[in-house]
């Protein structure tokens, strides 16, 4: 793919249809690309996931072993919920073993790093509301309608027999497959050494049969010795670019790396001390942070689902509840192996196309894991409840909750390094190391493009800083990173994205996509030279029983 396809202006959902997928063709012919797609699909680097087991015990890896296969009917289930139901008589008529690939890591034909456009020939765009909603349903028909579970988290919207939206939950839409993991999960808590583990497994096979997710969230907060560890289950709301609302099937499976969660475990007990410090009226920080959350790191040994689609996750904050995150705060889950593998593949080229020779020494793994550990951190900070009554940041926010949190989470990561490197709490590297490093990780995630949560909250905040000065550009296109002024801009931008967030202001952030979220053509010149230097977009997993030697 040529990077200068990324440089779109963001989409905003304001369409009236959430567009629809065309039937696959019925003639005998195999799908064809779209000719703008040949020799164009090698974008991602293949890593195997592997992890050291040799530490644990037969009944943890016979435990590992049940968690992969109920991870396996999480990606059937997500499967139906991007693309929808005849996953497999699609991919059966493409013959391209690469585009079939290609097809696999998007989940559907449509390039998840390239503003969801489609490769493949004979589809429609992607619906922006997936397969949660109608795709014949318009928005005015949706926010007029008096339909049960309407925002809710783990619904479906369909259309009864007369035609009027209904809602259907997902433990009766996707009983059979629901239940069978559920039964997958209640076997592998017998194989569980840790009590608190083996209770939260069961009680998520519970949730799964009930779509009562909040009780398995609090003993997931709970949990804090298990060496291993499996997020599972609808968790993030990403693919429902309509709304925002509705949850896609996910899973993790994680062996905890003791030694590195040791080192982290110290630093969620500032949340609250840098809580009240955000550079924000008081008004938007009146709320308090769990101090009960946790900082672990692990090797990621399996995904599927949402986590397994495009862009890699390399590192997780949860659970999304935010009566739980009240209470409880969160867990920040660092995915040390594939964060590794990123920073080797990607960042270092980077930095070496488009940082200044004198700043390249500032860009550090250190840095790289500790901007990625406070963004997961940051999401404890500022508000979850608008402060005028309009609900949750969430449901005020709709499709653009996502993508305006993941830039808080960024910006704010940052302030708390600056405050924990000034109390000393932090004592590996300088600002300048992180702030350098930061730069560099905009071009690695922008180039994921207008149909990412997190590529859309790099697109604002680039230019928002270009225009603040935190950073100069010279002749030869390279960057380098100005200290005084990229903090001022953190605090301003800070204030900013914290005030929208509280007031539930929907005009607002949509002004700030608007203006601040797209690829100027200077940046997308600049962004191409990391493809015309081959510097993968992302990666790819090669996993499973047999990569892990089960």
């Amino acid at each position: 793919m040529k990077l200068s396809k990324i440089a779109a202006i963001v989409a905003i959902a304001t369409s009236s249809l959430t567009g629809c997928l065309e039937q696959t063709p019925t003639n005998n012919h195999s799908i064809a690309l779209v000719p703008e797609y040949e020799n164009k699909l090698d974008i991602y680097k293949t890593v195997k996931l592997s992890s050291d087991i040799s530490h644990l015990t037969s009944d943890q890896k016979q435990m590992l072993s049940l968690l992969i296969e109920a991870s396996d009917i999480i990606d059937d289930l997500y499967w139906q919920q991007a693309f929808g139901d005849n996953k497999d008589s699609f991919l059966a008529k493409i013959t391209d073993e690469q585009v079939k690939q290609f097809t696999q890591i998007n989940y559907g034909p449509w390039d998840r790093l390239n503003g969801d456009k489609a490769f493949i020939s004979g589809v429609d765009a992607k619906p922006l509301g997936a397969q949660f909603y109608p795709a014949d349903m318009t928005k005015e028909e949706f926010e007029q309608s008096n339909i049960a579970d309407k925002t809710g988290l783990y619904s479906v919207i369909k259309r009864d027999d007369n035609g009027k939206l209904t809602s259907i939950a997902y433990s009766e839409l996707y009983s059979d497959e629901l239940n069978r993991i559920a039964v997958i999960l209640e076997k592998a808590s017998t194989f569980a050494q840790d009590k608190e583990f083996a209770q939260y497994l069961k009680m998520r096979a519970q949730a799964l049969r009930t779509d009562d997710y909040q009780a398995s969230d609090f003993a997931w907060m709970d949990m804090k010795n298990n060496p291993i560890d499996v997020v599972i289950g609808p968790i993030e709301t990403y693919e429902d670019q309509l709304y925002g609302y509705r949850a896609a099937f996910e899973s993790y499976v994680l062996v905890k790396d003791m030694a590195w969660s040791e080192k982290l475990a110290k630093y969620a007990a500032y949340l609250p001390e840098l809580q009240k410090g955000l550079p924000v009226n008081k008004t938007y920080k009146k709320e308090t942070p769990g101090s009960d959350a946790d900082l672990n790191a692990y090797d990621v040994v399996y995904v599927s689902g949402h986590a397994n689609s495009g862009g890699k996750t390399i590192a997780i904050n949860l659970p999304n509840d935010e009566q739980v995150q009240l209470e409880k705060g969160t867990r920040r889950l660092q995915l040390k192996n594939a964060m590794r593998a990123k920073y080797d593949a990607i960042m270092q080229p980077i930095a070496q196309t488009l940082i200044v020779p004198e700043q390249r020494k500032n860009v550090t793994f250190n840095a790289f894991f500790a901007n990625t550990m406070f963004h997961e951190v940051a999401h404890g900070l500022g508000i979850k409840n608008t402060i005028n009554n309009k609900g949750t940041v969430r449901q005020a926010l709709k499709e653009h909750a996502s993508a305006l949190e993941e830039g808080k989470a960024d910006i704010l990561g940052l302030y708390m390094i600056s405050q924990l490197l000034e109390k000393k709490a932090i004592t590996e590297g300088e600002l300048a190391d992180y702030y350098t490093t930061f730069l560099a990780g905009i071009f690695r995630s922008v180039r994921f493009g207008a149909s990412s949560a997190h590529g859309k909250a790099n697109m604002v905040r680039f230019n928002y800083f270009a225009e603040h000065g935190a950073f100069t550009r010279n002749e030869q296109g390279l960057y380098a990173v100005n200290m005084e002024k990229m903090t001022e801009a953190i605090n301003s931008l800070s204030a900013l994205i914290l005030t929208i967030q509280g007031d539930g202001d929907y005009q607002g952030v949509q002004k700030l996509v608007n203006e601040s979220g797209n690829i100027g053509e200077q940046l997308a010149q600049d962004l191409a030279k990391l493809s015309a230097g081959n510097v993968p977009v992302d990666i790819v997993f090669e996993q499973g029983k047999k990569v892990l030697g089960l």
